[in-house]
């Protein structure tokens, strides 16, 4: 099934949004949507199922998120101990709690609740949010099916659920949790499933779920590779550290997001960087969630302007300002590249995208310009730096010892598939952030806040009504 484009330029008032949801559009001065919002929002207004190819930044949330609040507002209900009418999935922490925060202000005119569930706060907390019932709950599968375990929440009175990031909880190995939840869902219910790319698995998964989709496919205004400039550098291993700190020792850097493959990795670049006195933060599946918006509040403020993250911390993450994104090491998926590089150049803007490429990471590469069909500039060594290698090398001497979970946890623990996943069918699949384990106890430290806005309790994003308690490298 295809869906027809609206003729002429659409607004917001074309698709009949209920009064209380076009008026919270209004206050925030949204008045034209994006092209998915056109051709997805009718077709669940409708009540039809819905595959929607779509990358960040192309406001896919709010093509979701609009009709469903329509379609519970226009069809309100009580609500049952227990149970969600819709259920949203979504593989990261920060990601449920964006799509969350959305809910919530689209739907502040009305008397909805909405509440959010992941690892990194304690389960009694989310228990008691849940217990009267709620209209949405957006989630990571893990958590959730801790929950279920509990028999904390009940899912056979779902009528809507979302699957969001579809292939990024299959490369986290999701697979199984994602089985498991639908089987307890209601088979007459509405499917909408979102996904970046649509490789044979994802398809696989879709039609498995969906029943005669509706089927839209967009890409922003601007592509990622159009607005940012990509460069790489070949440098050992070794020498990336002195590398590192002199392209951001540059002017135009003004706030760089550093990624790297483990958490430990991650934790390293940050204490190499104090060393050399730049002052950075580091999020990854590791950190507790109240660690996690601090760095994240920080690295927004402009109190510190480099945030060191691996794939999983930093996918949904909507940061304005950021100028450069730094691949410290090239990831083993291309399209993870995408992804990364897709953190600047945000609205409008245009971003520097800058590769560290190592002799044994030539292959990722390769794989990389063919996934984009882009052929990556590639830069000389800045003429001081061997001078730099030499004075990192000085300063690492002369710096207390490395922690020793750091120097001997990379591989062993970040490399390694975690418990009931799905690593044997999908060697591409990457470690689950903490707390997010199937079957297990819930990971991450106690107590902290849910939502990067710092609203609710107890995995509350604060919804309507609440449900519970010199010498610098200056690159191109």
């Amino acid at each position: 099934m295809t869906t027809e484009t609206l003729s002429g330029e659409t607004t917001f008032a074309d698709f009949n949004l209920s009064k209380p949801i076009a008026e919270a559009l209004a206050s925030k001065g949204y008045t034209v949507p994006t092209p998915i919002q056109v051709q997805a929002i009718p077709p669940v207004m409708a009540g039809h199922d819905l595959c929607g190819i779509a990358q960040t930044g192309t406001g896919k949330t709010a093509a979701f998120a609009l009709p469903i609040l329509h379609k519970l507002s226009e069809n309100p209900r009580v609500r049952l101990k227990l149970a969600t009418r819709v259920l949203v999935l979504a593989p990261t922490r920060e990601l449920v709690s964006q799509i969350a925060n959305s809910f919530t202000a689209y739907g502040k005119n009305l008397r909805l609740s909405v509440t959010t569930i992941f690892g990194g706060v304690p389960i009694p907390r989310q228990e008691r949010a849940l217990f009267p019932g709620v209209d949405i709950a957006v989630a990571t599968p893990g958590r959730l099916l801790d929950l279920i375990n509990r028999g904390s929440l009940d899912l056979s009175k779902v009528e809507i659920l979302v699957l969001d990031e579809a292939d990024q909880m299959l490369d986290l190995g999701f697979i199984h949790d994602l089985k498991r939840i639908v089987g307890l869902l209601p088979k007459a219910r509405q499917t909408l499933f979102f996904s970046a790319t649509m490789p044979k698995a994802i398809e696989e998964l879709a039609g498995r779920y969906l029943k005669d989709p509706v089927k839209v496919a967009v890409r922003p205004a601007a592509t990622t590779a159009e607005r940012v400039d990509q460069a790489v550098i070949h440098v050992s291993a070794s020498e990336k550290p002195a590398l590192l700190q002199l392209v951001l020792s540059a002017d135009s850097v003004e706030r760089a997001l550093v990624f790297a493959r483990t958490k430990h990795g991650s934790d390293r670049i940050v204490r190499q960087l104090g060393n050399a006195g730049i002052k950075a933060e580091a999020i990854h599946g590791n950190k507790s969630q109240p660690q996690r918006e601090r760095a994240l509040a920080a690295f927004r403020a402009g109190a510190i302007r480099v945030l060191v993250a691996t794939d999983i911390a930093a996918r949904g993450l909507d940061i304005p300002g950021v100028s450069h994104v730094i691949n410290y090491e090239l990831p083993n998926v291309p399209e993870q590249y995408v992804h990364r590089i897709g953190r600047t150049a945000r609205a409008g803007r245009d971003g520097q995208a800058i590769a560290f490429c190592a002799d044994d990471e030539r292959t990722l590469l390769k794989d990389i310009e063919k996934v984009t069909r882009q052929k990556v500039t590639v830069l000389a060594l800045p003429a001081n730096f061997r001078a730099a290698v030499e004075a990192t090398r000085t300063i690492e001497k002369n710096a207390p010892p490395a922690p020793r979970d750091e120097m001997h946890g990379d591989r062993r623990r970040d490399e390694r598939g975690p418990s009931g996943g799905n690593r044997r069918a999908n060697p591409a699949a990457k470690v689950r952030p903490a707390g997010e384990r199937a079957g297990g106890r819930p990971g991450g430290a106690p107590g902290g806040r849910p939502g990067a806005s710092g609203k609710g309790s107890g995995g509350q994003t604060g919804a309507p009504r609440r449900a519970g308690g010199g010498g610098g490298f200056r690159g191109r």
